[in-house]
């Protein structure tokens, strides 16, 4: 099922998702650090990849949201998709409840803003294990003419003219 949101020939929300669950993590590795280490500096860094972190999730989800719109009802993929959704809607929350509680103290925050952040990209592997289930196992947001021989997506050719399907050799 191809993706309905698309730019230059590829899913926007494919794209994008990579950049809040990198911000996301990385902020937990610096804060990691932090304790580790003592050096604040790296919370104070963690503070404001988690804030652009929620801003990127915020932007992925909406074009998520369109895609999975459009998945068939009665499907798995749309249970699946509905799984991923909302979790990933419960990880932003608890990056932007972390946040908040962050917000007085960048450098130093506290157990609970940690706890927070730690629970949240334990889920974000959960619900990034689902997105990868969608598109890897049933095909949500692959364009329909994927193939090993398909031409570049920035061309006009018809994409399920060439080559083999995904798989076959």
């Amino acid at each position: 099922m191809e993706s309905k949101a698309k730019i230059f020939g590829h899913p926007i929300h494919q794209m994008l998702v990579v950049f809040p669950l990198g911000l996301l993590a990385t902020a937990v590795i610096f804060d990691l650090i932090t304790l580790r280490s003592g050096a604040a500096h790296w919370s104070e860094a963690a503070f404001y990849m988690t804030g652009a972190g929620i801003i990127g999730g915020l932007a992925a989800a909406i074009f998520g949201l369109i895609d999975w719109l459009a998945i068939p009802s009665h499907t798995r993929a749309k249970a699946v998709g509905a799984w991923h959704g909302l979790g990933n809607v419960v990880v932003v929350l608890l990056f932007a409840c972390s946040f908040m509680l962050r917000w007085n103290t960048p450098e130093a925050p506290d157990s609970s803003a940690l706890a927070l952040s730690i629970i949240g990209v334990l889920l974000a592997l959960v619900t990034g294990w689902l997105g990868g289930e969608l598109m890897d196992r049933m095909g949500v947001g692959i364009d329909e003419g994927a193939n090993l021989n398909a031409p570049n997506s920035l061309t006009d050719h018809p994409h399920h003219t060439h080559g083999t399907s995904p798989g076959h050799a």
